[in-house]
């Protein structure tokens, strides 16, 4: 049975202090599809360059798979707990959606025509003759909606951890990966089993250089 899932906060400073990546998840929650479309919708309104929004999603709820994906996750227990884990996935080949999504600009109204064809054609151009900075842009943008996924998680009520620590070829290999997506994120969604492990951070001028280095 599937839990209404409803923004609970709207305060910002809350959800960002809030958010904990999470480790133990109430296995019987479950999220109905339109309830992770909802999510997804919220996170893709993340920026990313040239508006080519490379991220891809695997979204994977059945048991079994869970299940076939938790030795490839090093035995990590949230991945079968959790509600669904969420796969993001940066398409090295997403700048060839430039004239879908700029045709989709021009008909909206946010592109003059006349700039469509010239405009497609240099970043087409560009991308495919470097391809290795694509691929640094694409992972960049992956890592973008990562965190806004997580924060529209947080802002529901729901939690999340990512997780880095996963065999990524064999997961391209059990869950037949297309060989242009590159897994970037696994990321386990789902009702917190107590608090989330609190974390310290480096003070703002341990990491900030201001002006000069």
């Amino acid at each position: 049975m599937s839990n209404e899932v409803e923004v609970k906060t709207t305060d910002f400073y809350e959800v960002i202090r809030d958010r904990h990546s999470v480790r133990t998840y109430d296995p019987t929650y479950k999220l109905s599809g339109e309830e992770i479309r909802s999510l997804l919708e919220e996170a893709i309104l993340a920026p990313s360059s040239s508006n080519l929004q490379p991220w891809r999603f695997l979204v994977i709820q059945d048991q079994e798979l869970k299940e076939k994906l938790l030795p490839i996750a090093n035995n990590q227990q949230q991945v079968v707990q959790a509600s669904a884990v969420i796969a993001v996935l940066a398409d090295l080949e997403g700048f060839k959606q430039g004239q879908l999504i700029y045709g989709r600009s021009v008909e909206q109204g946010f592109m003059p025509e006349e700039v469509l064809s010239g405009y497609v054609a240099r970043i087409t151009g560009y991308y495919s003759e470097q391809p290795e900075r694509y691929r640094d842009t694409a992972l960049i943008d992956a890592g973008l909606i990562s965190m806004q996924l997580m924060l529209a998680a947080k802002a529901r009520g729901l939690d999340t951890v990512p997780m880095g620590g996963y065999d990524s070829e064999k997961f391209v290999e059990a869950f037949n990966i297309p060989s242009n997506l590159k897994p970037v994120i696994l990321l386990p969604v789902g009702k917190a089993v107590g608090e989330g492990r609190k974390s310290v951070r480096l003070t703002v001028d341990e990491v900030t250089t201001w002006e000069t280095f």
